[in-house]
């Protein structure tokens, strides 16, 4: 289905629209009058180049360089220099998703006009992303104090250097702009600078482990229902009054979810729940998954400063007329939230391993012994078990901080940074091993309710439980089950099926 363009202005890009562009190749236009922003800018650069006045990458070096002054001669090449000595960036290359999020976030910083870049630039991005002509661009080569030495190999394949993939295809960057039917981009003063002195590769990369934190912590929610319907838990621990008495950050806002979820529950009738007070794993589902809520309220901020703000140095004041330093491209604060991201999915994921673990211990939940009605002979989920301890020591590894050792290059100038890309690498890595946690859960959760005979469950649950069963069966005799994990996190979860039959279910 032909997708409406999603319409540029620099300053009002959100993280759900850069999702429908990096993942569902939602087209993007120039919304009128950023041309004449951009040119305004570049009004300015052509300005204090006519003046001879000394401007950090424009009329001078870079790094340690700085104090070089540039030569007429040497301005019309130094952008291109610029990128050519910045291209250094190795490891795998970023998949699509993440190359897309990352050109649709520099291309939108562009149009506010402070880089100085000039237009034709941004018309570049604009006219590569819609033909999915993506740069490759290696992951590691950026430690978060400007992206420069992984952004410039996007500057350098949009002037047919380097290497792109079109339409899925890698070859030479000359080759794939030829096959597109677009020329090479051709630099002024400044502008391969504007293209890689940026902290977008950071951003992009964040926003969709934001975007993939909110569905994972509803996931969480449905996966923690299904348990309590199949464990016959309590559910006083979910009362507004219970949470209101202290109201930590997101605590209340998941008990509401979850009762909502488990809407039209026999749980809610007095006398139903097995026990009076459930493990913690259980009883404290609103403060373990608030915690993520709380991690993604303070992280958007931080992100939208940089999907939607002016990261570059120098800085174009196009109103004021001048070009002056700045420090914009310095992302601790993002660095901050993505670390939190990581340490709140590490305290969701043990809780949810947890729940499925007492599951299938009779005493606790009055089901058959590793939920399977054979005898002895019989492993059930059991063995299942290691495979979620396992995911869960990559998960603690992944949420460790990233390292701080101090810095010194550029001859001591870049002294400090922010390590963002790591801490933006390691929650996706997270956010993968999440998918399969998850999925072990809900699987777990779908057979014990089969066991107990559950006949009333609530809208949510009972929406992803027959989801589920859409996709894996239930655990008969033993089968090898690490498949049915795979399945349910790529075909169900990833891909967003499971929560848009329950929201279907108990949203309206």
């Amino acid at each position: 289905m032909q997708q409406d363009p999603l319409l540029l202005t620099g300053n009002e890009l959100t993280v759900e629209a850069t999702v429908q562009v990096a993942r569902r190749g939602r087209p993007v236009r120039l919304a009128p009058g950023t041309r004449d922003r951009m040119l305004q800018g570049r009004r300015v650069v052509e300005a204090h180049l006519a003046a001879g006045k000394p401007v950090y990458g424009l009329t001078t070096g870079l790094g340690a360089r700085v104090t070089h002054r540039l030569s007429e001669a040497d301005l019309a090449d130094f952008s291109v220099l610029t990128l050519r000595g910045r291209s250094h960036a190795v490891g795998a290359p970023l998949p699509p998703d993440a190359v897309r999020a990352v050109m649709l976030l520099r291309l939108n910083g562009l149009l506010q006009g402070a880089a100085g870049a000039a237009p034709a630039v941004a018309e570049a991005m604009e006219a590569a992303l819609n033909a999915d002509l993506l740069p490759v661009i290696p992951s590691i080569g950026s430690i978060g104090a400007g992206d420069l030495c992984v952004l410039a190999h996007l500057g350098l394949a949009l002037i047919g250097e380097g290497e792109m993939t079109y339409r899925g295809e890698r070859m030479p960057a000359a080759a794939a702009l030829a096959k597109a039917g677009q020329a090479p981009l051709t630099l002024g003063p400044k502008d391969g600078l504007a293209i890689c002195n940026a902290s977008t590769y950071s951003a992009g990369l964040a926003a969709l482990v934001l975007s993939d934190a909110g569905d994972l912590l509803e996931i969480a929610n449905v996966a923690a229902a299904l348990t309590m319907e199949g464990f016959r838990a309590n559910l006083s621990p979910l009362d507004p009054r219970a949470a209101a008495a202290r109201p930590a950050p997101g605590q209340i806002e998941v008990a509401a979810r979850m009762r909502d979820l488990l809407v039209g529950s026999a749980l809610f009738e007095p006398g139903v729940a097995r026990r009076l007070q459930d493990p913690i794993s259980l009883r404290c589902v609103a403060q373990i998954h608030g915690c993520l809520a709380a991690a993604i309220d303070f992280t958007a901020p931080a992100l939208m400063a940089e999907i939607n703000g002016a990261c570059d140095n120098p800085l174009v004041l196009i109103e004021d007329e001048e070009i002056i330093s700045t420090g914009n491209f310095h992302t601790a604060g993002l660095t901050l939230g993505l670390e939190a991201l990581g340490q709140a999915l590490s305290h969701v994921a043990g809780a949810a391993m947890s729940r499925a673990a007492r599951l299938l211990l009779p005493r606790l939940s009055d089901l058959p012994a590793n939920l399977t009605r054979y005898d002895s002979t019989r492993s059930g989920f059991t063995p299942l078990m290691k495979i979620g301890e396992s995911l869960m020591q990559e998960i603690r590894h992944a949420a460790l901080p990233a390292p701080r050792e101090l810095r010194w290059a550029s001859d001591w100038v870049e002294d400090d940074h922010a390590n963002t890309p790591l801490a933006a690498r390691k929650a996706g890595r997270i956010v993968t091993d999440m998918r399969l946690l998850l999925a072990l859960e809900l699987l777990v959760g779908a057979q014990a309710v089969e066991l107990a005979e559950v006949a009333q469950m609530g809208a949510g649950p009972a929406a992803a439980h027959a989801c589920l069963r859409e996709v894996v069966p239930p655990l008969a005799d033993d089968r090898p089950l690490g498949r049915d994990l795979e399945r349910i996190a790529d075909e169900l979860l990833t891909d967003g099926q499971l929560l848009a039959a329950v929201r279907a279910a108990t949203m309206g």
